[in-house]
């Protein structure tokens, strides 16, 4: 119930909206006859540019994007002793309607290209890559479909490649891919996921008792702050990103994921 609450109210934290909100109740309050009202639809209106500008700011999201991603660093030197990673989808693009019979990376694509060299180095590891289908009216393939795809053509031994292909969200990671034919949660796992991810996908882990030494890859922000930095494309997908895992965490927390 919960993957389908976040899925159909997925527009109402997506900065847009709230702009987009503001500009139609003021243009629809402009057009009556009450003179408050088109007073009140006047300062809307005027709000949703602010708004816009206000969001194209991006210092602002991506400090809070930084936050997240710089309280934990993937461990460095020999990685002998870990059984393997857990590598969390939203690495690979969705049916998109190419169909080229290319497996497309994504945005977080560094979770699945990151995880490679180390399998080329460390013959014993083993990679769990886990997800499914996260879309709601979608009956395409779930992404570890794609994910075997994307390691075969990167001659990546199979032999040592689990697929979990039926979790929708981080919380179905960590519960599903317990379920894996020899996967044991309490040995050593590397997890791998995007930084900004990364907090709230380790204490999933955790409190479902596995084993995890978080590995964040995908970084967003960067080392330095740039204060005069305004774009309106850049800060909204910052906005998004913040808020997507700030409010994640909130829900996961309210409802004991973590």
């Amino acid at each position: 119930m919960l993957h389908y609450l976040s899925k159909l109210t997925t527009l109402l934290w997506q900065p847009l909206t709230w702009v987009a909100a503001l500009l139609v109740i003021g243009v629809l309050f402009l057009f009556v006859h009450s003179p408050k009202l088109r007073r009140w639809g006047r300062t809307l209106c005027a709000s949703a540019a602010g708004l816009l500008l206000l969001l194209g700011w991006q210092p602002l999201p991506e400090s809070l994007v930084q936050n997240l991603e710089d309280r934990y660093t993937p461990p460095s030197g020999d990685l002998s002793s870990f059984t393997g990673m857990v590598v969390l989808g939203g690495a690979f693009r969705g049916n998109d309607g190419r169909n080229r019979g290319q497996p497309a990376l994504g945005c977080a694509g560094e979770r699945v290209v990151v995880p490679v060299p180390i399998m080329n180095q460390y013959p014993h590891m083993r990679l769990l890559f886990t997800g499914g289908n996260a879309w709601l009216f979608s009956k395409a393939d779930a992404e570890a479909t794609t994910a075997k795809s994307y390691f075969e053509r990167m001659g990546t031994d199979m032999s040592r490649v689990l697929l979990e292909s039926r979790s929708r969200n981080t919380y179905e990671n960590a519960a599903f891919s317990v379920a894996l034919p020899g996967v044991d949660k309490a040995q050593p796992w590397l997890l791998v996921t995007s930084a900004s991810h990364m907090p709230r996908a380790l204490a999933t882990f955790q409190k479902l008792g596995w084993n995890v030494t978080p590995f964040p890859v995908d970084y967003y922000s960067k080392r330095e702050t740039q204060w005069l930095h305004y774009s309106l494309f850049g800060g909204i997908d910052a906005w998004q990103l913040a808020l997507r895992e700030y409010l994640g965490w909130v829900v996961y927390r309210v409802t004991g994921r973590l």
